[in-house]
């Protein structure tokens, strides 16, 4: 499904009623501050329309209790997350991604899930005309223990420390590399690659280990797509550091100092940087269409990939920019 001749010229006929401007640029991105959907049927936006190697976003959850960045529930959700699938995927590449982080959510005064958040991501591929790439699950020890109802008042649930992120593309075979993805070797590996020794053979579950099969060295080993904040002794998983309470980082210095609200649903850098790493080269261009506080535009930057990112909310827009100071963007 790809944007037709009509359809891209009018698109760009929303020039007319005036250039969208950006809030802030760099040398590598721009955010611009307004309605997403209004804002990529716009020019200079549309310019972008075929470009875009990797959508990468985390949409308001379809979460009960009203928050102030803004969520719907129910059908409105489900049909308003569906009419964004076309628009990001004219957008995409011929080989590009869309990552969704779509958390969990509960049915109202019950201490039952809802399947909101799964009929959504149907609905989003169906629309989008996607294919699912590969399910990630993101582990976030830092979550308060909620619902905090069922989980610390009746004791009947326990807490829901986890989000699903979704990897979509319209083709089968994205560009996609796990080579830039990989992670540290755990000690015992690095015994076996040092040892030069290992014992093949059949398993129980019937693969037939080869005398080389863990014996070279990659560089590193391939993350899983369970992603956790911190590794045992043995493991050979990826691990990030994705406990999203770290109250020293710049950003959050910076909102302390001007006495302002910091975006009270951040994505965390360390995921960002895992997709743009994973998904795209440098040069790259990244897009978030909810970009919060920009982590994506700034993971971006870092990583010397151009974005675009756009925000409703003027305050996190204005807040935003402290992020690309030389000093944080050159943070360790």
């Amino acid at each position: 499904m790809t944007i037709t001749h009509e359809e891209h010229r009018a698109v760009i006929q929303g020039k007319m009623k005036g250039i969208i401007k950006p809030a802030y640029r760099t040398n590598w991105g721009a955010m611009y501050q307004g309605d997403c959907e209004e804002i990529l049927k716009r020019y200079p936006l549309t310019r972008q329309i075929g470009k875009v190697q990797l959508v990468l976003t985390s949409p308001p959850f379809p979460l009960n209790r009203k928050k102030k960045y803004g969520n719907l529930t129910g059908e409105e959700y489900l049909n308003w997350l569906k009419n964004l699938a076309p628009l990001f995927r004219n957008y995409l590449s011929p080989d590009g991604s869309i990552v969704l982080e779509l958390g969990n959510a509960w049915e109202a005064g019950n201490p039952v899930m809802s399947t909101l958040p799964l009929k959504a991501l149907m609905s989003f591929l169906e629309a989008g005309e996607l294919n699912l790439c590969q399910e990630f699950i993101c582990y976030n020890p830092a979550r308060l223990p909620t619902p905090a109802q069922w989980v610390t008042v009746e004791r009947i649930r326990v807490k829901d420390s986890f989000t699903r992120v979704w990897w979509m593309s319209p083709v089968k075979r994205p560009k996609a590399n796990n080579r830039n993805v990989l992670t540290e070797y755990s000690r015992s590996m690095q015994d076996l690659l040092r040892k030069g020794t290992y014992n093949s053979g059949p398993r129980p579950s019937g693969h037939h280990i080869g005398k080389k099969s863990f014996l070279s060295d990659n560089g590193g080993a391939i993350p899983p797509n369970l992603l956790i904040p911190t590794p045992t002794e043995e493991s050979l998983i990826e691990v990030l550091p994705i406990a999203n309470t770290r109250a020293s980082d710049s950003y959050q210095v910076y909102c302390r100092q001007k006495n302002i609200a910091p975006h009270p649903a951040r994505m965390q850098p360390e995921l960002a940087e895992f997709f743009i790493r994973f998904l795209t080269d440098r040069n790259d261009l990244v897009l978030d269409p909810f970009a919060g506080s920009n982590t994506t535009g700034y993971a971006a930057e870092r990583l010397k990939r151009r974005w675009l990112t756009i925000e409703l909310d003027a305050g996190y827009v204005e807040t935003s920019e402290v992020r690309f100071k030389p000093e944080m963007i050159n943070e360790a």
